[in-house]
């Protein structure tokens, strides 16, 4: 959800609807204790750094909202909502990296906030698991955590071409034909997977949709690369 509807707190400058949401859901998470209270600000901050475009406060709430709707499948659903909170605190365009970097600053976050040890390796975990978006059968906090973050795939048309949109903003370093390769490469790795998604609700109500969004985009795609041949 991208709102131009904007709040002012009284101690500071207008705000985006969405950070005034993600504030109440953090509190709601880890408490008000100052400590609790830093480390959410903490993460505001870098899921508002400049350079993001697409992983930005929107895909966090947007992610927290698909947890919402996944969340009798899950085993620990505070613990999945940890992992979304953490799960692209850092940022910086390099898979596998920059989860493990994300992993590091969750399990160093959650252990200044006095999280017990089991809570904050199982968050840590999960975090890293967002690099494959492959969770193991018997993970059902695996699972929905990597639904909800890859539920954009399942989003009505012109809400994936705003995704796609904001994908190729994030990597506007690269010319249109290397990032197409890449890209290319990504889409046609995913759909050749026997499931995109590992939950019922997933699989039911969202797996159909995100192949037809992704076989679409691959579409396009290719047809910009006949057009440049």
């Amino acid at each position: 959800m991208v709102s131009s509807h904007r709040s002012r707190r009284s101690d500071g400058p207008p705000e985006h609807e969405d950070v005034v949401l993600l504030r109440a859901s953090w509190a709601r998470l880890a408490g008000t204790r100052p400590e609790a209270r830093a480390v959410g600000e903490e993460l505001l901050g870098r899921w508002s750094e400049p350079h993001r475009r697409y992983h930005t406060l929107t895909h966090l709430w947007s992610t927290l909202r698909a947890v919402e709707i996944l969340e009798q499948e899950a085993a620990h659903p505070d613990r999945v909502r940890y992992a979304v909170w953490f799960h692209d605190a850092v940022y910086e365009k390099r898979p596998g990296t920059d989860e493990d970097e994300s992993a590091l600053v969750a399990d160093r976050l959650l252990t200044l906030m006095g999280c017990e040890r089991g809570d904050v390796a199982e968050v840590v975990r999960l975090v890293e698991l967002t690099a494959t978006h492959l969770p193991e059968e018997g993970d059902p906090d695996g699972a929905v955590l990597c639904d909800a973050d890859l539920s954009v795939l399942a989003a009505e048309p012109d809400g994936y071409l705003e995704y796609t949109a904001a994908v190729r903003a994030e990597y506007g370093h690269l010319n249109d034909r290397v990032f197409r390769a890449g890209r290319l490469r990504v889409l046609r790795s995913l759909l050749d997977r026997s499931d995109l998604f590992h939950t019922r609700f997933g699989r039911t109500h969202w797996e159909g949709r995100a192949r037809l969004n992704m076989r679409a985009e691959i579409d396009r795609l290719t047809e910009a690369a006949r057009r440049e041949a």
